[in-house]
């Protein structure tokens, strides 16, 4: 994720936020089951009901038995255990582990998460230039799926291995995952449309607000969409929202232009536990999760991008 204007989420009370909530129905979610999870805001049960073998296709797992790269800072535990505890409250059974940055190329908290969590998960790792055709093959063995190229910040990729290592990853049926600001997503244009392989953006590729899907970043989604390799995850809506909870309605609006325009290629997830937001401004994954009929109205879609579009991508079995 990429890191808010903290001025943004002074706007919890507008109204324009708050008239979405109401028009969504978040204030009306059930009290009565009740489930606190670790870096999670609220405890109630989401009002919408996923449909069986939903995957939560965006969350990552922090162990400070291993040491954070060059200039990381240790960050809190987020166990597979506590991320077994978000399951239980919004009734997923699938997910993918995504490599935080925080480690680098070490992509062991991630490999050990998978392994704990069990054979419904998946992972996205880190790797550079230097990996070897042996290593990706032992990644793949223990569930790998995908690379990841967090270029929202200096750290152990660089967007000139973006070519290389999408001709490699091809090969073994993954993809390549940008995190990285619009702005710079539409600047660096050139160098996604000539990628052949599978690329998967993170939190709405960033799409700068207010000009959402008026934004150069949209228009060059669209482009890449269309030219049948790229996906996008419909996830963060809090990282670039100027109007913020409970309806999110700016970001939503992106979201539902994603979806509606490749339903195909289009996942969710949570982003638990939320690295960006600070421990007491983590948003309520309850009130993400009743936010996606909103973005996908018809039932059918939704099924398709909570439980298909997993299975194609990331080699779950198909329903």
């Amino acid at each position: 994720m990429i890191k808010s204007d903290l001025s943004r989420r002074r706007v919890l009370g507008s109204a324009a936020a708050a008239a979405v909530g109401v028009s969504l129905g978040l204030d009306d979610r059930p009290v009565s089951a009740q489930h606190a999870v670790r870096y999670s805001a609220g405890s109630a049960a989401p009002t919408f009901r996923v449909p069986p073998n939903t995957a939560d296709c965006h969350f990552h797992i922090y162990d400070n038995r291993f040491p954070p790269a060059a200039g990381g800072l240790p960050a809190p535990d987020a166990s597979p255990d506590d991320y077994r505890a978000l399951q239980a409250r919004l009734g997923t059974t699938r997910g993918v582990v995504v490599q935080p940055s925080l480690y680098g190329t070490d992509n062991r908290p991630t490999l050990e998460g998978i392994a704990a969590l069990g054979p419904n998960f998946r992972g996205i790792a880190v790797v550079n230039t230097s990996v070897s055709d042996a290593e990706l093959k032992r990644l793949h063995d223990l569930g790998i799926r995908g690379i990841r190229f967090n270029l929202a910040q200096a750290g152990a990729t660089t967007l000139d291995m973006l070519e290389p290592l999408s001709r490699r990853v091809d090969a073994l049926g993954w993809h390549c995952q940008i995190n990285m600001p619009g702005d710079k997503i539409a600047a660096a244009a050139d160098a996604f449309l000539k990628i052949r392989g599978t690329l998967v953006f993170d939190h709405l590729a960033h799409c700068p607000q207010p000009a959402g899907i008026e934004s150069d970043t949209f228009k060059l989604m669209r482009r890449l969409l269309d030219q049948g390799n790229t996906w996008v995850k419909l996830t963060g809506l809090y990282a670039d929202t100027k109007i913020g909870p409970p309806g999110y309605a700016d970001t939503v609006a992106v979201a539902r232009a994603f979806a509606a325009a490749a339903p195909s290629r289009c996942v969710w997830g949570t982003d638990w536990p939320h690295p960006t937001e600070s421990q007491s401004n983590k948003p309520d994954d309850a009130v993400l999760l009743d936010l996606l009929p909103a973005i996908v109205p018809d039932e059918a879609t939704r099924t398709r991008i909570l439980v298909d579009n997993p299975a194609e991508l990331y080699g779950f079995p198909k329903s």
